[in-house]
Formats: structure tokens, sequence, C-alpha cells
């Protein structure tokens, strides 16, 4: 039967990773498989790969045929290098032990590459947070100092409102000393400017008790007249 080389979809929504399997090529994708030889997870940087070297090798000296995907897999972890290098064992054109130190020349560059990669990507993980270190700090001094010059200026606000207040203060406790000053002062100023009224002489009237006593007498002459008439 024709065996494929292939990956099965593993984990939860938009988090996939996948099984590497050896499976009948009439098996649905996600169905029955002879034998599970790795796991493969693109979610991380750089891609996780687990592989049974040897059990893929067997595979593949067997004639199984893998996807386009397996294909890269295997590539990138030197199995179709180790199959190339052993088919020239079997034309004829080095020895197996060529062919292995081959293999293990090929494979130690692979890994320089690939440690390289991870070292770069490190560092660049380390500049990217502390550029974000150094952003955010900007943006928190600069949020200080807003802070900062807001206080100061409702402290300075709230000093000149005092300021205001003492002074209101001091004028109105000056208004009504100055009043009084006027209204004590004002008396003596008219008094001096109006002049002081003069003092007419009344004529002198007689005492009624001169008058009765003329009436008086006035009658009693009238009587004697009488008499004498």
């Amino acid at each position: 039967m024709p065996v494929k080389l292939r990956l099965t979809r593993q984990g939860r929504k938009r988090k996939p990773y996948y099984h590497i399997v050896v499976a009948d090529s009439r098996a649905p994708r996600d169905g029955r498989y002879i034998e599970r030889i790795g796991m493969y997870n693109p979610n991380t940087n750089p891609a996780t790969i687990e592989l049974d070297f040897d059990r893929a090798f067997d595979w593949l000296q067997n004639g199984a045929q893998p996807t386009e995907t397996c294909r890269a897999i295997l590539s990138y972890k030197g199995v179709l290098m180790k199959k190339h290098l052993f088919d020239g064992v079997k034309k004829g054109a080095f020895t197996e032990e060529e062919a292995e130190k081959r293999f293990q020349a090929w494979m130690k560059e692979k890994e320089s590459k690939i440690q390289s990669k991870i070292e770069k990507l490190e560092k660049s993980k380390e500049s990217d947070a502390k550029q974000r270190f150094e952003a955010e700090t900007k943006v928190r001094e600069a949020r200080e100092q807003e802070l900062a010059k807001k206080i100061a200026d409702a402290a300075k606000a709230k000093r000149e409102a005092n300021e205001e207040a003492t002074e209101d203060s001091e004028e109105v406790a000056e208004e009504p000393a100055a009043k009084s000053e006027e209204t004590v002062s004002e008396p003596e100023a008219v008094a001096e400017a109006e002049p002081a009224p003069e003092v007419k002489e009344e004529p002198i009237v007689e005492e009624p008790e001169a008058k009765v006593a003329e009436e008086d007498k006035a009658e009693e002459s009238e009587e004697k007249k009488e008499e004498a008439e």
C-alpha cells in the first residue's frame, strides 16, 4: 500500500500544533495512522520540532513519500540530506564513512546556523524590551512632569487667592476707620465753616401787673364820680 509521511492537526482554535505520522495515503488527514514519529509546533519562534530521526530515515528508505510541509521539516532536520548521501553510497560515489563524515559536518553547520538565529532572536527581543522600557520611561516622566506642573499651578493659584483675600480684608478693615475719621471731622468743618447765629434784642414788654393796677385806679375814680353825683 502507498505510505505517506504527513501531519495531523491537534490543539485548539487558532493555536494548532501537529503530529508527524506515517499513514496510509487513502486515510483521512486526521484519521488512523500507522506510527507517530514526531511533533511540529509553529506557534514558537523558531518553530519547535521533535522528530525520531532514525524512524523517519527508515521510512524514507522503505519508499514512504512525505507531503510538502513534511518534506520541509525533514529537510530542516537533515533527514533528506542523510538519504541523499546514502543514495550516493549505494551508487558507489563514496564510502559510508565518508557519507557519515559529510553528514556530521553538515549537521554541525546547520546547528550553528540555528543557534545564531536563536541568539539573534534573543538579542532582538532584548533590544525590543529595552526600547519599550525606554519609551515607557519617557512617557512616565512626561506624565510626572505634567502632574508636577499641575500641582505647582494649583498651589500658585491657591496662594494668589489667599493673598487677594488678605488684601481685601485689609481694605475692608481700613474703610471703616477712614469713615469714622470723616464723620468726626465733618461736624468740626461745618462748625468752622458756618458763622455763629446773631442774637437779636427783643423789645421789653411791660409786665401785666402794672396794667392791672392802672385799670383798678381808673375804676376807683369812676366810682368816686358816681358817688359824688
